[in-house]
């Protein structure tokens, strides 16, 4: 039987601990009997054969990826490669790429009180990323995002208002997938550092790396 490929690439911010963070996805995968690559090359994301990746992962705090590389990471998912992304991988990673914020479908704006203790609300225990996980107590960033209305919500978070007035009582999505033409696109907004990667946010994570792999 052959193995799925899953292509890991990391980098930015060394306050999320790319590297680190990294390492857990491949322990993650590996367990599950893909064949991982993991790289700090942006570029190994948009090689011409990037599509024969069933997963990509950028564990990535910004950056830039050239068009025409870019335009090779798109194509694949388009075509059935599957994208996933935790924290700030997906919701920053190359922020100026028009194409790869549609694939991502969410973008980062703001985390009011820096690191502070938040419930995370499951909404979806019917859905198999989230199957037997409570709603459980998180102290972490809590991500306000931009994201696609297109998106299917397994679960959320609600803003206290304590920090930011103006947005008290919205409810935020934490982790959702949805597809982009025929890629599967999971994240979840969890997992700040690898320190943060335990409990029901490393199971989350796991489920949710299997479930976008093509």
């Amino acid at each position: 039987m052959t193995r799925k490929k899953a292509l890991v690439v990391w980098g930015g911010m060394e306050l999320h601990t790319p590297e680190r963070s990294a390492s857990v996805v491949r322990a993650l995968l590996e367990a599950e009997g893909f064949a991982v690559t993991v790289t700090d090359d942006y570029d190994a994301l948009g090689a011409e054969d990037v599509g024969s990746n069933d997963l990509v992962v950028p564990v990535i705090t910004d950056g830039v990826l050239a068009p025409e590389k870019m335009a090779n990471l798109v194509a694949a998912i388009r075509a059935g490669t599957g994208l996933a992304g935790f924290h700030m991988g997906l919701a920053t990673s190359f922020r100026s790429s028009v194409p790869f914020r549609y694939a991502a479908s969410c973008y980062w704006v703001q985390h009011p009180g820096n690191i502070i203790t938040y419930k995370v609300d499951v909404t979806r225990r019917d859905h198999p990323i989230m199957a037997g996980i409570d709603s459980f107590e998180h102290t972490s960033e809590q991500y306000y995002l931009n994201y696609d209305p297109a998106v299917e919500v397994l679960a959320t978070t609600t803003f206290s208002g304590e920090f930011h007035p103006w947005r008290k009582d919205v409810v935020m999505p934490v982790v959702f997938t949805t597809m982009h033409d025929q890629g599967r696109v999971f994240y979840s907004s969890l997992g700040h550092t690898a320190d943060e990667l335990v409990g029901p946010v490393r199971e989350i994570l796991r489920r949710g790396l299997v479930w976008a792999a093509r």
